[in-house]
């Protein structure tokens, strides 16, 4: 499956580590997995997309504030 260009990623489906690492390499999205920081330790590793967040809240430090952030979110665990 090549997802050159692809400006999203779709619930339900599933991608390699090396398709997900191209996709956040070209998009401006979050990536948030269950398996840790080896999201990428295995090109082969299929996951499977759970959610699809159109933002989410963060803390900054500068103002000590919490802000939405609008930008894509997605999940995904180990198929």
């Amino acid at each position: 499956m090549s997802i050159s260009g692809l400006n999203t990623l779709k619930k339900g489906q599933h991608y390699t580590a090396k398709e997900l690492d191209s996709f956040i390499s070209t998009t401006d999205a979050v990536l948030l997995s269950n398996n840790e920081n080896q999201l990428f330790t295995d090109p082969e590793r299929e996951y499977k997309v759970t959610h699809e967040l159109d933002g989410f809240f963060e803390h900054s430090e500068e103002d000590a504030e919490k802000h939405f952030r609008e930008k894509k979110a997605y999940v995904v665990e180990k198929a």
